[in-house]
């Protein structure tokens, strides 16, 4: 599985790179604290995956990067997705090496 670390991830941002940034988490963690991705929670994210596009650089993440890593998995396996990359200690990496 491909990863991505916190600060390729700020790079991607700051170039403005064209990826979509995908949120596995629930609403309510999401409303809480989140990184302006897409929300698909993880239960929701085969009835959704139209909303996935194969054609471009995907990043999943959740809070820790094990939800992320799972629905990548499957996505791989089972849909074919090759583009995908995990965020490396989910969203608390993210904020603890780059913040918010």
């Amino acid at each position: 599985m491909k990863e991505i670390s916190p600060a390729e991830l700020k790079q991607l941002n700051d170039s403005k790179a064209d990826y979509q940034l995908i949120d596995v988490r629930e609403e309510s963690e999401f409303e809480e604290v989140n990184l302006n991705g897409h929300l698909i929670p993880m239960g929701d994210v085969v009835d959704r995956i139209n909303e996935i596009p194969k054609d471009k650089q995907v990043v999943v993440h959740c809070r820790s990067g094990k939800r992320s890593a799972s629905v990548i998995h499957v996505l791989e396996t089972q849909f074919g997705y090759t583009n995908l990359y995990n965020l490396r200690g989910g969203i608390l990496a993210y904020i603890d090496e780059v913040g918010l």
